[in-house]
C-alpha cells in the first residue's frame, strides 16, 4: 500500500509526485512512456535538442517561474523578428513587425475586447456571466465581426496557431487567456510562445524529478484505476493491481477514454471527455541554409498548409524555423519538399535541407495537442474536474484554472492535488 499513485509523468504529474515525496509520502509514479515530460518533449534534431513539444515560460507566470528560480534556470533570448510575412486575400504581403502590428493589433483588440468584461477576475472564471460567452465558438466570433475578406484573413492568420477548428473550439478560452494578460493579446502572445526555456523543458524536468523520492516506473501505461473506498486500486496495461490510499491523475484529456474510472465521474466531466479535446495540430522544425533574415509568417486557416512560421534560432551556421500547422493531416513533417514549397510561399529563395517533428496526434499517449476546450466546457466541466473525485484527483494543462494549455497551468494543477492529498492523509484519511 502506497500512499499515493501518480499517474502520468508530465510537468503535473512530477511536480504532483515531487511534492508528496518530499513531504514524506510514499509514492508510486508511473508513466506510459519511455520518458518524462507528456507534451513537453526535449528531443533530438539536426544534431542537437529541440522543442518538439511545449517550450515557453514567462516571469509573469508565477508556477513555472518559481520553479525557475528554485533549480536557477533561466530563460533564452529568441531572435528579434525583423520582418512579417502574411497571406490575405490570396496575395503574400510583408512589412516590419511595427507595421504589420498597425493594423492586425486593432483587428485582435477588436476580437477580444470583451475579455475582462467576461473574466473580470480571471482566476475565478465564476466571478464574470460566462452564459453566453461560453455558447460561442470562435467562428462565430469571427463571422459577428462581419470582417471583409483582407481585414478577416489577417486576424485569421494571427490567430492560426492557436487553432484547429473554428467551429469546436470555445471563445471563452481565448478571452480568459486575454484577460489573465491584463486584457492584452500581445501580452498574451509573448507569454505563451516568445521565451524558450533555457537548456530545454528537459532542464526543468530532470530538475524536478532528481529532488522526488517516488519511486519512478517508465513505459507503465494505465488501464483502470478504481476508488473501493478504502483506497485505490490502479491496474496497469499489464494486469499488476497497485494499492494506493489517493491517486492524481495528470494524464491528457484525449486518453482518458482509455482508462476505466471507478466510480464514474460525473455526467458534465463524463461528457468532456467524450467529445475530447479538438486540437489536431502539428509544430515542425525546419532547417533552412544559411543565416537568414529572421522573420515571422501567417496564413489563414485552410489557407495554406503552414499556418505560422517563426525564425528561433540559429545552428552551425542555419537557420531553425518552428512552424505551426493548424490541421496535421495536410502535411508531413517528413516530407522535406513540402516544407520547403509551403515555406516558399513567404520566402521565396528559402532552402530547406532537414525536417523533424513528433505526432502528437498519432501518439496514442496524447492523441492531440494542448486543450481547447469546446463550448461550455471551460467554466463548468473543467471546474469540477479540478475537484477531488473521492480519492482520484486529477490534474494536468487541460484542466488548469488561469494557464489552461500550458506547462504553468499544468504545474499549478499538480501542485494543488498534492497539496489537497497531503492535508487528507494528515487528517488520517
Amino acid at each position: 500500500m502506497y500512499d499515493v499513485a501518480v499517474i502520468g509523468a508530465g510537468f503535473a504529474g512530477v511536480i504532483a509526485a515531487r511534492d508528496l515525496s518530499v513531504e514524506g509520502c510514499s509514492v508510486i509514479h508511473l508513466e506510459a512512456r519511455d520518458r518524462i515530460g507528456g507534451r513537453t518533449f526535449s528531443g533530438e534534431a539536426f544534431g542537437r535538442s529541440v522543442e518538439f513539444g511545449g517550450a515557453y515560460a514567462h516571469w509573469t507566470q508565477p508556477n513555472v517561474w518559481r520553479e525557475l528560480e528554485r533549480y536557477d534556470i533561466g530563460l533564452s533570448t529568441p531572435l528579434e523578428i525583423e520582418k512579417i510575412y502574411w497571406l490575405a486575400d490570396g496575395v503574400v504581403h510583408s512589412g516590419t513587425p511595427l507595421e504589420y502590428t498597425g493594423f492586425g493589433g486593432p483587428l485582435l483588440a477588436q476580437f477580444v475586447a470583451d475579455a475582462r468584461e467576461r473574466f473580470p477576475r480571471p482566476f475565478d472564471v465564476a466571478a464574470g456571466d460566462t452564459s453566453a460567452i461560453e455558447q460561442e465558438t470562435i467562428g462565430d466570433r469571427l463571422d459577428s465581426l462581419d470582417l471583409s475578406t483582407w481585414d478577416r484573413d489577417v486576424l485569421d492568420g494571427a490567430l492560426s496557431s492557436l487553432v484547429h477548428s473554428y467551429s469546436e473550439q470555445g471563445m471563452a478560452q481565448f478571452l480568459l487567456w486575454v484577460a489573465a494578460n491584463f486584457g492584452d493579446w500581445g501580452a498574451f502572445i509573448e507569454t505563451a510562445g516568445h521565451w524558450p526555456i533555457e537548456g530545454g523543458t528537459k532542464r526543468l524536468l530532470d530538475a524536478i524529478t532528481g529532488d522526488s523520492k517516488a519511486e519512478l516506473r517508465l513505459s507503465t501505461p494505465v488501464t483502470a484505476i478504481e476508488d473501493d473506498g478504502a483506497g485505490v486500486v490502479v491496474t496497469t496495461r499489464d494486469g499488476e493491481r497497485i494499492r494506493a490510499r489517493h491517486a492524481v491523475v495528470a494524464l491528457p484529456l484525449n486518453t482518458l477514454n482509455d482508462v476505466t474510472i471507478t466510480p464514474p465521474v460525473a455526467q458534465p466531466v463524463r461528457t468532456m471527455i467524450d467529445q475530447g479535446n479538438p486540437m489536431k495540430t502539428t509544430k515542425i522544425w525546419a532547417r533552412a541554409k544559411g543565416e537568414i533574415e529572421p522573420f515571422a509568417a501567417n496564413a489563414p486557416v485552410g489557407k495554406h498548409p503552414i499556418n505560422t512560421a517563426k525564425t528561433e534560432s540559429r545552428h552551425d551556421g542555419d537557420t531553425l524555423i518552428v512552424c505551426f500547422c493548424s490541421d496535421a493531416s495536410t502535411i508531413s513533417a517528413e516530407d522535406r519538399e513540402a516544407v520547403q514549397q509551403a515555406l516558399r510561399i513567404f520566402v521565396p529563395d528559402i532552402e530547406v535541407v532537414a525536417t523533424a517533428a513528433h505526432d502528437w496526434v498519432g501518439d496514442e499517449f496524447s492523441q492531440g495537442t494542448w486543450v481547447h476546450h469546446r463550448p461550455g466546457n471551460l467554466t463548468r466541466a473543467a471546474p469540477l474536474m479540478r475537484e477531488p473525485h473521492g480519492r482520484i484527483h486529477f490534474a494536468g494543462g487541460d484542466i488548469a484554472a488561469v494557464g489552461v494549455g500550458g506547462i504553468d497551468g499544468a504545474i499549478a494543477t499538480g501542485a494543488k492535488a498534492a497539496r489537497d492529498i497531503a492535508r487528507a492523509l494528515a487528517d488520517g484519511d
